[in-house]
C-alpha cells in the first residue's frame, strides 16, 4: 500500500510547484476511459514567455509516463511536418514501438529528395513560386522542405479554386498555381510516378504510415500522448497537418487513446481550428500567484521574509525569474542583490568564474547557439566545456545541440551588454554576421545558381536571416536598406518566409533599441494579418522610404502590382508593372504580370507581346506559356491555347494547373475523352486537392456519367468541407439531374462559406428559376449583381428572369451591352431578340442572325442549352422559320449524343420559341417527333 509519505515524496521529488488545477485536469483525462466521449484529448496551453508552459508540459509528460503512456515531445527544432513525424517516431521507437515501415519510407523520401536536388541543373524559371509572374532568371525549383511548407501553408490559408467569368479557363490558374508551381519543380526530375509522388506530396505518403505507428503504440501502451511545445512557432506549419491527423482523420483513423498537447504564446489559428474549438481544452497560464511563488521559494529553503520580498519584486512573479533568483538560495536580501541592479547581475551573481560569466553574456547574442558559435565567441580553448556548461543552465533550452536562451533572460543580457559596451556590442554582432556570411559564400562558390534560386534553399535562408539580424544589431541604420530589400525577396518567396523575416526585423529593432527597424518588422507582421491591403500599404511605404536601390524598387513595384492584380485592380496594377520595367527591363515577373493585366483589360495583342517577351527572357518558364494559353482561350484561339498548355505541361510535367486548363478546354470543345485523360492525371498528381475531383466530376456530368460525377463531387466535399467550389460544382450536377433541393442545400452552404462571392448566388437563382420560384430567384440575382456590378454574365441571367416576369424594360437594361460585356457572347443577342419580339420592337431578326454568327464562330460547349452551340444553332433557325436549316441543325445536335437532361431542356427551349416567335405548328411538330424518337427509353 502506498503511504502518505510516499505521495509527499513523489509530489516534491522534482520541485514542481503550483499549477494544481492544471495537473489535476490532465491526470483526470489520463484516468478516464479513452472511449468516454466527454474525455479531453486535445489540450492547448497558452501564456506569455517565462510563464512556465514548457515546465508544465514536461511535468505532464512525466505524469503520462507514470500512467504507462507512450509519449513524444516536439519543440521548435523541427522545420516542417515531416521532421515532426520523424521526431515523434524516433521517440516512440526508443520506447519499444516498431517503426520499420515508416523508417523505410522516410529513408526513401530523403534519398529521393537528395536525388532531386542533385539533378536540379536544368534552367527553370524561379517565378514558379511567385503568383502569376515568373522569376528574373531561369533555375532549379525549390527544396523538398519548401514543398512541404507550401503544401501545408497553402492549405492552411484556404486557397481553393472557385468559379469565375471564364468558367474553367481562368480560375484554376489564379488560385491553385502557387502550390502547383512548387510541385512542378520536382515532378520533372522523376519518371517513376511513386518517386515523384513521394517528393511532391510527402505528407500523403508518410502520414498514413505515421498514423499506423501511433495506432500500434496506442494499442500496446493504452495511451499515446504527443506534446508540441513552442507552438507559437511550429503551429504556422503544423496546424493544418495536426488538424487533419487528429480531427479530420484524413490519413487514417487514430484510436481514442491518442492525446495531443500544444503549448505556445498565441491562440490557436481561427482559420484552421474555428470549427473544432469545442474539442479543445484551453488552458491559459498566468504568472505565479504569490502563494505559488512562495511555495517554490520554500522548496528551495528560502524562508527569510526580506529575501522573499526582494525576489518577488524583482521577478514580478514570472516563474522563470523566480526560479533563477532562487537557484543560489540567497540567505539575505543583500545576497539577492541591490533591487536597482540589473536582472543579469542577479542571474549570474552566484557564478564566480569570470570566463563563464562572460561566456553566458556573449552567447546571449545569437538567436540560436551551437558549439561552433560558442567557440567563435569564446575562443577555441575551452569552447566545448563552456558550451556544455551553458546548455545545462536553467534559462537555456537544449534541442540536440542547438540551444536557445529563454527570452526573458536573453532580453536582460542584451540590454546589459548594449549599455555597458556599445563598441563591443557592435564588434561581436559583426563577428557573428561575418561568420554567417562566410558559411553562405562557401556554399555559393562555384555554384551558378542565381540569388533568386538560392532563396529556394531553406538552410541558405536561415543563414541569411541570421546574418541580417546581426548586421542590424551591429549597425541598424546602415544595414536597414539591405534588410528591407531582403524583406521583399522574402515575400517574393512566400508569405511564410516574409513572416520569418518580419519577425527577425522586429526582434533586431527591439534588441538594439532601433525603433525604425522594429517598426518595419511590426508593420510587415500587421500587414500579413490584414491581408492584401496591408501588404500593399507596406510596399507603398517601402517605395516612399527612399531606402531601396533601383533593383529593390523594381521588385517592390512588381510585388505591389501582383497584389493589385489579384484583386483585379487593373489600371493601378498596370502602372506598377510599368514602373518596375522602367527600372528593370528584364524583370520577367513584371512582364508576365503586366501581360496578364492587359489580357484582363481586353488588350489581347499587347498581352501576347508581353508573354512573348517573357518567354524570350525565360524560355523555360512554364508560367508564361500557361498564362498565354489562357489569353488565347479568351481570344477563342483554341488551337494556339492547346499548344501553349501542352508546352507548359512539357516544361512542368508534375504541375496540375496546365493540365486542368487543357482539360477544361478539351471539355468545352466537346473532346471529353481527352479532357478526362487530363483530369485523371490531375487527380493522380493531387489526389488530396478537392478541385481535382470537382473538375473531373463536371466532365463526367456533361457526358451523362452522373454516378461517377457525384462520387467525385462527394469526395471533394469530404476532402475539404470548406471548399466552396466543391459545393458549387456538385450543385450543378444535382440541378442537371433535377434534384433541386439538394442543389439548393449545397448552394446555401457555399454562400454561408463565401457570402461575398457572386457566383453561388447566380447558381442559386438559376436553380430557383428552374423551380418556378421567380421572385426568390430574382432576389439572389440582385445580390449577385450587387457583389459583381460589372459582371455581364450575372446581368444576363437577371435579364432573362426579368423577361420571364414580364419586366421587359428591366430586362433590356441588363441585356444591352454593358461596360465590360464580352462582345462575342452569343447568348445575349438571342435574349434581346426574345424581348424585342414579345414587345413588337423591330430588329429582333438581326439579333437572331448575330447570335447565330457568334455561336457558329465559338464552338465552345457549355453546361446548359444556352451555352451549347449545337443546341442553339438548331433553335435559332426555328425562330427564323428556316425549316430546312433547322432540320439539318437538329441532326447535327443529335449526333453530339446529348444526354437526356440536355435533350429535354432543348425541347423546352423550342416550346418557348414557338410561343414567343409565333411559329407554325406543322414544321414544329415534325421536329418534336424527331426529338422524342431520340429520347432514351
Amino acid at each position: 500500500m502506498v503511504s502518505r509519505r510516499d505521495l509527499i515524496r513523489r509530489r516534491r521529488r522534482d520541485g514542481f510547484v503550483g499549477r494544481r488545477s492544471e495537473l489535476s485536469v490532465f491526470r483526470e483525462s489520463l484516468e478516464c476511459s479513452p472511449e468516454d466521449e466527454a474525455a479531453d484529448f486535445f489540450f492547448h496551453v497558452r501564456g506569455p514567455g517565462g510563464v512556465g508552459k514548457t515546465t508544465l508540459v514536461r511535468r505532464w509528460e512525466a505524469i503520462a509516463g507514470e500512467h504507462g503512456a507512450a509519449t513524444a515531445y516536439v519543440g521548435d527544432a523541427v522545420a516542417d511536418a515531416v521532421e515532426a513525424m520523424e521526431t515523434i517516431i524516433g521517440q516512440l521507437a526508443r520506447q519499444g514501438h516498431g517503426t520499420k515501415e515508416f523508417d523505410k519510407a522516410l529513408s526513401a523520401y530523403r534519398q529521393r529528395c537528395h536525388e532531386a536536388e542533385a539533378a536540379t541543373t536544368a534552367p527553370q524559371g524561379d517565378g514558379a513560386s511567385q503568383g502569376a509572374g515568373s522569376g528574373e532568371r531561369p533555375g532549379p525549383g525549390p527544396s523538398p522542405g519548401s514543398v512541404v511548407v507550401s503544401q501545408v501553408g497553402l492549405a492552411g490559408l484556404g486557397l481553393v479554386p472557385g468559379a469565375g467569368p471564364f468558367v474553367g479557363a481562368v480560375d484554376p490558374a489564379q488560385v491553385a498555381l502557387g502550390a502547383d508551381r512548387v510541385r512542378a519543380a520536382f515532378a520533372a526530375r522523376f519518371r517513376n510516378r511513386d518517386d515523384a509522388q513521394m517528393v511532391l506530396s510527402p505528407l500523403q505518403v508518410l502520414t498514413p504510415l505515421f498514423v499506423r505507428v501511433v495506432e500500434e503504440a496506442a494499442q500496446r501502451a493504452g495511451r499515446v500522448v504527443l506534446f508540441f511545445d513552442t507552438y507559437e512557432y511550429t503551429g504556422a506549419f503544423l496546424d493544418v497537418w495536426l488538424r487533419d491527423v487528429l480531427i479530420e482523420a484524413r490519413y487514417g483513423e487514430l484510436p481514442a487513446g491518442v492525446m495531443v498537447v500544444a503549448a505556445g504564446q498565441s491562440r490557436l489559428s481561427p482559420t484552421v481550428w474555428s470549427d473544432h474549438l469545442d474539442l479543445v481544452h484551453e488552458l491559459e497560464l498566468e504568472i505565479f500567484t504569490e502563494a505559488e511563488a512562495r511555495q517554490l521559494l520554500a522548496a528551495r529553503e528560502i524562508r527569510d521574509e526580506q529575501v522573499i520580498e526582494v525576489i518577488l519584486r524583482l521577478s514580478g512573479r514570472l516563474p522563470v525569474l523566480v526560479h533563477l533568483l532562487a537557484e543560489a538560495r540567497p540567505a539575505t536580501a543583500e545576497d539577492v542583490g541591490d533591487p536597482s541592479g540589473t536582472a543579469v547581475e542577479r542571474f549570474l551573481r552566484w557564478e564566480t568564474d569570470p570566463t563563464r560569466r562572460a561566456a553566458a553574456l556573449a552567447c546571449a547574442l545569437p538567436l540560436e547557439l551551437d558549439e561552433d558559435i560558442c567557440r567563435l565567441l569564446n575562443g577555441e580553448e575551452g569552447g566545448a566545456e563552456v558550451f556544455d556548461w551553458l546548455r545545462r543552465r536553467p534559462f537555456v533550452t537544449d534541442r540536440s545541440g542547438r540551444c536557445r536562451y529563454h527570452d526573458v533572460v536573453r532580453d536582460a543580457m542584451l540590454r546589459l551588454q548594449r549599455a555597458q559596451s556599445p563598441r563591443q556590442w557592435q564588434q561581436q554582432h559583426t563577428l557573428l554576421a561575418e561568420a554567417c556570411a562566410q558559411r553562405r559564400l562557401r556554399e555559393e562558390q562555384g555554384d551558378d545558381r542565381t540569388p533568386q534560386q538560392w532563396w529556394q534553399e531553406q538552410w541558405w535562408r536561415e543563414c541569411r536571416l541570421q546574418e541580417t539580424y546581426h548586421r542590424l544589431c551591429a549597425h541598424p541604420h546602415r544595414a536597414l536598406p539591405a534588410a528591407l530589400a531582403e524583406l521583399l525577396h522574402a515575400y517574393a518567396h512566400s508569405p511564410v518566409t516574409l513572416r520569418r523575416w518580419a519577425q527577425t526585423l522586429y526582434r533586431a529593432g527591439c534588441d538594439t533599441d532601433a525603433p525604425d527597424v522594429s517598426r518595419w518588422g511590426h508593420d510587415a507582421l500587421a500587414a500579413l494579418e490584414d491581408g492584401r491591403d496591408g501588404i500593399a500599404d507596406v510596399l507603398s511605404s517601402l517605395l516612399a522610404s527612399g531606402k531601396l536601390d533601383s533593383g529593390g524598387r523594381a521588385l517592390a513595384y512588381a510585388l505591389r502590382g501582383r497584389e493589385r492584380r489579384d484583386v483585379r485592380d487593373v489600371e493601378p496594377a498596370l502602372a506598377d508593372y510599368a514602373a518596375a520595367l522602367d527600372l528593370e527591363p528584364h524583370l520577367v515577373r513584371a512582364h508576365v504580370g503586366r501581360a496578364w493585366m492587359q489580357m484582363w483589360k481586353g488588350c489581347h495583342d499587347d498581352a501576347l507581346a508581353g508573354f512573348a517577351r517573357a518567354i524570350e527572357l525565360a524560355p523555360h518558364s512554364a508560367d508564361a506559356y500557361l498564362f498565354r494559353g489562357t489569353t488565347y482561350t479568351v481570344m477563342h484561339r483554341y488551337d494556339e491555347a492547346l499548344a501553349d498548355y501542352t508546352r507548359a505541361i512539357e516544361l512542368a510535367p508534375g504541375a496540375t494547373v496546365p493540365r486542368s486548363n487543357r482539360g477544361g478546354l478539351y471539355a468545352r470543345l466537346g473532346r471529353y475523352d481527352e479532357a478526362l485523360a487530363d483530369y485523371d492525371r490531375v487527380v493522380a498528381l493531387a489526389p488530396g486537392r478537392p478541385s481535382s475531383h470537382s473538375d473531373r466530376g463536371r466532365v463526367y456530368a456533361r457526358t451523362g456519367r452522373f454516378e461517377e460525377a457525384l462520387a467525385d463531387h462527394d469526395h471533394a466535399v469530404e476532402l475539404d468541407a470548406h471548399d466552396v467550389w466543391a459545393y458549387v460544382t456538385r450543385s450543378a450536377t444535382y440541378r442537371y439531374l433535377g434534384r433541386f433541393e439538394e442543389a439548393l442545400t449545397d448552394l446555401d452552404r457555399a454562400i454561408e462559406l463565401k457570402p461575398d462571392h457572386a457566383w453561388p448566388y447566380v447558381d442559386r437563382g438559376e436553380t430557383r428559376r428552374l423551380q418556378g420560384r421567380y421572385e426568390a430567384a430574382l432576389a439572389d440575382l440582385h445580390r449577385a449583381v450587387e457583389l459583381a456590378p460589372r459582371d455581364a454574365w450575372t446581368k444576363l441571367h437577371r435579364g432573362r428572369l426579368y423577361r420571364l416576369l414580364g419586366r421587359y424594360d428591366d430586362a433590356l437594361s441588363d441585356l444591352l451591352p454593358q461596360e465590360r460585356s464580352d462582345p462575342a457572347n452569343a447568348w445575349r443577342p438571342y435574349e434581346i431578340a426574345l424581348v424585342w419580339r414579345v414587345t413588337n420592337q423591330p430588329g429582333w431578326e438581326a439579333q437572331l442572325v448575330r447570335s447565330e454568327q457568334l455561336y457558329r464562330a465559338d464552338p465552345i460547349e457549355g453546361f446548359t442549352s444556352r451555352t451549347d452551340p449545337s443546341a442553339m444553332l438548331f433553335l435559332i433557325p426555328c425562330a427564323l422559320q428556316d425549316w430546312a436549316k433547322a432540320e439539318q441543325a437538329l441532326e447535327n445536335f443529335l449526333r453530339t449524343g446529348p444526354v437526356t437532361v440536355r435533350l429535354r431542356e432543348t425541347m423546352n427551349d423550342l416550346e418557348e420559341a414557338v410561343t414567343v416567335f409565333c411559329l407554325p405548328s406543322e414544321p414544329v411538330q415534325l421536329l418534336r417527333r424527331r426529338m422524342r424518337q431520340a429520347m432514351p427509353g
